[in-house]
This record gives C-alpha cells, structure tokens and sequence, in this order.
C-alpha cells in the first residue's frame, strides 16, 4: 500500500463488503474467499482426469471450490475436464459441482442470464436427492447472481436457503462465506441490526482462519456502515482493515481500493479517492481475477471522486466505459446510481437541460429496476415453489414406498428400515421391543367361497384394528406393517412384554367377536399370533424367526389364539397357514375359537427367548 492509502487523515471510503472471490457477485462489496489465494490444486504431471478415482475427484473438487476465484481460468478449463471424468465414473454428485464451478467463472464473467438456469436444474436435483452440500452451493450462486441482477430481496431469499442447508460438518472457510453473503444480503435489504450482528460473527470466525478473510469482513462492514451514512464508524473499520493487512504484509485487491476510495468522497478527500481507484483499476487490468462486475464499480467511483476534483471530461470517460460494461452484462443495480451521476455531472458541467434529463432517465432506470426486481422476484418464487413442489412429491413418493396400497400399513420396506432402530434404542435404555406375527386363518377360504374383493375389504378392516394397537399418544414406539398376504407384523416399544402380550390377546378377541357376517356370510374371520420380545442383542432377523415359530405354534395347537413360547426347533420352524392340522386338536393347552388364553399371557410364564 502506497502512503495516501494507509494515512488515516486521508480517510479513505469504504468499499462494497468483500465477498469470495469463487462467490463474489458484486464490485462494490467483497468477496470472502473460501480458501487463501493459491492457485487451485492441479492434477498432477501428466495426471490426466479420467484417470483420477472418485475420491482424488473429490478432493480435487474440494480444492477448485476454495480456490477457483483466484486463477479462474484454469478453473475453468479444469472443471470442464472434472466434470467429464466424474460422468465416466457415473458420479452425478461430482459432475454437479464440477458443473457449478464452471458456473461460478461464467458468473463472475457477467454471463448471468445463461447460468441461472443451469443453477436451478441442480438446485432441483438436491432438493429431490437431498443433497444438501449442492443444495447450498446452488442457493449461495444464485443469491450473488441475484445480486447482481438488482434483486436484493430474491438474494436474500436465496442467501437463507443456502444458511439452511449447511451441514454440521461444513468446513469453516465455506460457512464463513455464506455467513458473510447472509450479513450483506441483510444489509442491502436494510435489516441494519441484523447484518452488524452477522458481520460480527463473521468477524470472529474469519480471525480463525486467515489474515485475507479477516479483512474481507472489516471491509464489508465498512461499506455497510458507509451506505448507512456512518463515516465515522465505516472509517474504524478501514483502519482496523488498513492495520492488519500492514502487519501482515497482505496486499489489499479491487474490491478493499474500492471502499476505501468510496469513503474518502464524503470525507472530502476526493484526490485520494482517485488515487485509490485508479490503483485498484490498474490492479484490475493486471491480475487474473477477472470478476467482471468489479470494473464497472470501480469506475463509477473514480468518475464520482474526478467530479469532486473538477476533472470533468476525465470523469465522463470512466462514467461512459462504466455504462458499456453494465449495459453488456445486464448490471442493473450499477446502472442505476450511474445515472444519477451523468444527471451530476451534467449539472457540474452546466449543462442542465441534459441534467434534467439525466435524472428523469434516472428515476426511469430506477422504477424500471424495481418492476424488473418484483418479477425476478415473482420468477424465484415460482422456482422455489417447484422445488418445494418437488421435494414434497419425493416425500410422499419416499411415503407411499413405505406403505402397503391395499391397507396403508408399512411395508417390508418400512420394517427393515426402522426395526432395527427400535431395536438399537431398547438396548440403550434396556427396555425391550414386542415383535408379534399376526395370520388370518384360513384365509383361502374366505377368497374361495366369498371371492378376493370380499378378502381384501377382510384385509383393510383386520388392518385397521392391528394399527390401533401402537398406543396413538406415543409415535414412533411402534408401528403395524403388512408383510405379504394375509401376513401382519405389529411392533410395540415403550411398553412391557407382559403388557403386550395382553394387548395382542384384546386384538385378537376383538377380531373374533366381531359381526363379519354382512362381508363373510356363515364364515369366521380370526387371527393366530406369535410373539417375543427382544433380548439386549436381538436382531430383526432372530426376532421374526422366533414370533415364526410362535405363530407356527399357534396354528398348530388350533388357531385363534396367541402363542409367545416355542419349543420348536429353528429348522423345523415352518408356515402352516391354510392346511389342516392334524394336531392335537383336543389336547390341553387348546383355546376353543374366540376364547382361551394367550399361552404367553399369564404371570410366570417364559417368555420366548428370555432362557
């Protein structure tokens, strides 16, 4: 930094908060980087990317994402190559965020009108594959590309969905600039408060990481507080910014000569002010960084601090190139207060038929951008909409995976996913999980003589009754699920087995005791049901086969009954649904239909797999 910069007399103005480079969307704040300014990792000497497995993509990925901001143009053509190696892989994860990084560069290009779509086509896909990482990338770029459409709100919008989808496991740097897009994005929608508090969180985070993110933040809130009309205090936060690139030996970009020349032109310091931007200008024209909305920020502000010098023609140049490049990337939010500065300088040139129409241009521009705001805004909506569209259809597409059609029990699906949960949950707590098998007797034969369409109005009212069983007032303690056929498993946590066992037997008397003539005629509809409760180790597969051979056992001893002790062996443990038993039909231990007790439901008795 040359002396005029660093003297504090000379007051220089803040610029637009700093933001990353790789997310950066606007020229007057900042862009915090996510990584310190190395070139972005390259594949190795004669490493091509098709030759990389998908965890060097990754990393590599990981690298161009922090770092592509700063050599933009090997990020570019670098992620070109990634992406095509992550397709022969069939990685879609990893082609996507090769994908948006190649959208970042277009970005910062000032091709924005032809990015946002692609950036909503991968928002979609993470919203319906739950891919909350690319979730919040999309978000992040379209809130900057937003940004620099002159759309703050749709920004904002965009900005708090990004927040939202971080991950715990977010890396510091990343969450830093989402952070600091969310204290900018506050700040331009004039939720004051809110954006020096996140400015201050941010501050304290980017103290953590690095001396280029500290001072990024200090220079974002510089330029809040300058657009705020707090000199004073935007002025404390150049200094501060000014005092730790100095002891630091780091070299202020664009964006900080920006803010400071911005601030030195209220304070009156208008030759510094020029000075400022014209170095950051010349610092433009000479780096790789090629954020294109940088420029015409810039330039607006060397020709404010030129008008204030009284170097007026000098001024109507830069003003002049500042308007061609807005006007070639669609830089609305710049093109507005362009325009209040040709009715300005038109005015200081004497000039003031032009003035006057310079500022009746200006107040167009203006009321032109806030219709263009509200339909950009109509058009986010929309898209978010369909996003949230799409992600409540894959939660009921995910639901209805999970449910028998027939019942609207669970499925198998649903029990293989969430048993052993259950199961997992009672060996912390050492409660235990009631695991019952539930078969309609002769159930063929209610098919046969009544036909399926009277069977399966059986099925929907038997499943009803079973999914009253879980008490209601404790979700996610237990569940009813169809397992095939005329096949039922009823699940029960946070009650006793004992407890349990009583409940099955009041389902099963209630089966039997009810009126099914009006569906069945002269035919019975009961239920035989095996049950066993888990052990600290149980598994999901230990469970059914022992509540198998319960109901097996009940089946054999009559049918109609509940059944929770097994002395069969597992090998002979077997499916006797419909075939006639030719078991000890008469021998003790046999309910009569609709009566008898549970042979596991009396005090005292083993419960099966307790020896």
């Amino acid at each position: 930094m040359n002396g005029p910069l660093t003297d504090p007399a000379s007051k220089p103005a803040p610029k637009a908060p700093v933001t990353d480079p790789v997310h950066s969307g606007s020229g007057t704040r900042a862009a915090v980087p996510d990584a310190p300014s190395a070139p972005a990792v390259p594949a190795g000497p004669g490493e091509a990317a098709g030759t990389l497995t998908a965890e060097e993509l990754s990393a590599e990925l990981e690298a161009l994402e922090i770092t592509s901001g700063y050599n933009i143009e090997t990020a570019f053509d670098r992620a070109v190559e990634l992406e095509r190696a992550a397709e022969e892989l069939g990685d879609v994860v990893l082609a996507l965020r090769a994908k948006l990084i190649q959208v970042d560069v277009q970005t910062r290009w000032g091709e924005l009108t032809s990015v946002i779509p692609v950036m909503w086509q991968v928002n979609r896909w993470a919203v319906e594959n739950e891919c909350r990482p690319l979730l919040a990338r999309t978000h992040l770029l379209m809130a900057r590309a937003y940004r620099d459409l002159g759309d703050p709100a749709a920004s904002l919008e965009h900005t708090v969905s990004s927040v939202e989808a971080l991950e715990e496991s977010t890396h510091p740097r990343i969450r830093l600039s989402h952070l600091m897009r969310l204290a900018d994005a506050l700040d331009e929608t004039g939720s004051t408060e809110a954006s020096r508090e996140r400015y201050r969180q941010a501050e304290r985070l980017a103290a953590t990481i690095d001396v280029e993110r500290h001072v990024t933040v200090l220079n974002n809130l510089a330029y809040a507080e300058y657009e705020a009309g707090r000199y004073d205090l935007a002025w404390e936060s150049v200094e501060r910014m000014l005092a730790i690139s100095s002891a630091h030996d780091y070299e202020l970009d664009v964006s900080h000569l920006d803010t400071i020349a911005r601030l030195q032109i209220p304070l009156g310091h208008h030759a510094e002010a020029v000075m400022a931007a014209e170095t950051g200008i010349r610092m433009y024209e000479d780096q790789e960084l090629k954020q294109a909305a940088a420029l015409p920020e810039i330039l607006l502000t060397l020709a404010i601090a030129q008008r204030h010098l009284g170097t007026l023609r000098d001024a109507q140049a830069n003003l002049d190139r500042s308007r061609s490049i807005c006007e070639e990337h669609g830089y609305l939010r710049i093109l507005v207060p362009l325009q209040q500065e040709q009715a300005e300088l038109h005015a200081a040139t004497g000039d003031y038929r032009r003035a006057f129409e310079a500022y009746k241009a200006y107040h167009a521009a203006e009321k032109d951008l806030v219709s263009q705001q509200q339909e950009a805004r109509a058009r986010t909506r929309q898209a978010m909409f369909e996003a949230s569209e799409a992600r409540q259809e894959a939660e009921l597409f995910r639901e209805q995976a999970r449910r028998d059609p027939l019942t609207g029990l669970r499925n198998r699906r649903y029990v293989d996913e969430h048993l052993p949960e259950l199961l997992a949950a009672a060996a912390l707590t050492g409660d235990a999980v009631t695991v019952a098998l539930v078969d309609l007797d002769h159930f063929k034969r209610i098919n046969d003589t009544c036909s399926h369409d009277v069977g399966d109005q059986v099925l929907v009212a038997v499943a009803k009754m079973l999914d009253a069983v879980p008490d209601p007032a404790c979700a996610g303690l237990g569940f009813a699920a169809r397992m095939g056929g005329e096949e039922f498993l009823v699940v029960l946590s946070g009650v006793s087995p004992a407890a349990a066992v009583a409940r099955l037997e009041e389902l099963r008397a209630a089966i039997a005791c009810r009126s099914w003539q009006a569906l069945t005629g002269e035919l019975p509809v009961t239920v035989s049901i095996g049950v066993t409760a888990s052990q600290p180790h149980s598994t999901q597969a230990e469970l059914i086969a022992l509540a198998d051979a319960n109901l097996y056992t009940a089946k054999h001893k009559g049918r109609n009954r509940v059944c929770a002790t097994s002395s069969a062996p597992l090998g002979e443990r077997r499916r006797h649904r419909d075939a006639d038993v030719r078991s000890e039909a008469g021998a003790a231990g046999t309910a009569q239909p609709g009566g008898g007790q549970p042979d596991a439901g009396r005090p005292g008795m083993e419960r099966p797999g307790a020896g």
